[in-house]
């Protein structure tokens, strides 16, 4: 139970340590208004003193319980999140912040930064997410469905070492996408939707996240989470997953396969939430097809 262990390995990393103690005055705080919405969010950004203040104000207070809100823990993380930013009034829920980096204070929309306890939270609310197991099942079913003499044979005993398997694979990527090489490289994991730009700068700027990402403090950063997730689950891959072609070219074939399908996902987080209800569920969907691509994994094969 390989996938058993590192999960494990994540919730001891997650909890591990108690929450850090916030600063009395920001020093890796970006801030984005309302008014500058049209602008790249990783674009940094000069913060008068006013600012600040409202940002180290909004920092304690949504990190504290005083004002209701419940402080986000590993328990907490793997649980659904639910935050409608458009509604003003409603109190941001728990672990909202690893799902929307949004938050409206003072009628200003500000980016607090997740610690790196949070950025383990991430990756549990990822792995438990009910959305992300039921593609992982209804995937793994379709695809020994469809070939019984897959390397992972056929029936239930197939099933079961498909489904393993893929969530081996999640756990990988979200171990290292999500937490290792963000809290290594202070680079903040999450993706930021610009939905009030253009049309053109917005698929530009959802391209580009593949390798362009946003450091803790908001200056833009090369996107280790990407760069180095790929090779290293490509590797890995070599080790476990059944039937996978493990010489030289077919890793860097599969490497380069998932750079080049990484901004598809980028485009998906970016503009499917305008045009779709539900929309989690259907990015997970569609997201886990591209990665069982680009990992050159059994899954559905696409005429």
């Amino acid at each position: 139970m390989r996938w058993l262990l590192a999960m494990t390995l994540l919730l001891v990393a997650a909890m591990a340590h108690p929450q850090e103690a916030i600063p009395a005055s920001p020093t890796t705080v970006a801030s984005i208004s309302e008014s500058t919405s049209d602008d790249l969010p990783d674009a940094p950004s000069v913060v008068d003193a006013a600012q600040s203040d409202v940002v180290a104000v909004a920092q304690s207070s949504f990190q504290q319980t005083g004002d209701g809100i419940k402080p986000c823990n590993a328990f907490r993380a793997m649980k659904v999140v639910y935050y409608n930013p458009h509604r003003l009034d409603e109190v941001p829920k728990s672990c909202s912040n690893l799902i929307y980096p949004y938050q409206k204070f003072l009628g200003t929309n500000i980016i607090i930064p997740m610690t790196w306890q949070e950025k383990g939270y991430l990756a549990l609310h990822d792995l438990a997410d009910p959305a992300n197991f039921v593609t992982i099942v209804g995937i793994s079913a379709i695809s020994v469905a469809a070939d019984s003499h897959s390397a992972y044979g056929p029936g239930f005993k197939g099933f079961g070492k498909s489904v393993g398997v893929s969530y081996l694979q999640d756990v990988t990527g979200q171990f290292f996408g999500a937490f290792a090489f963000p809290v290594l490289f202070h680079q903040d994991p999450r993706y930021f939707r610009m939905p009030n730009a253009p049309l053109s700068k917005r698929i530009l700027y959802s391209v580009s996240r593949t390798v362009i990402s946003r450091h803790d403090d908001g200056r833009p950063m090369p996107n280790y989470s990407v760069l180095l997730n790929y090779p290293i689950g490509a590797v890995l891959a070599n080790q476990y997953v059944p039937g996978v072609h493990n010489d030289a070219s077919s890793t860097v074939t599969r490497i380069a396969t998932g750079y080049a399908l990484d901004p598809a996902n980028n485009l998906l987080n970016e503009f499917l939430p305008d045009v779709a209800s539900h929309v989690h569920v259907r990015i997970i969907f569609v997201q886990r097809i591209l990665n069982n691509i680009a990992n050159g994994t059994n899954g559905v094969t696409l005429q």
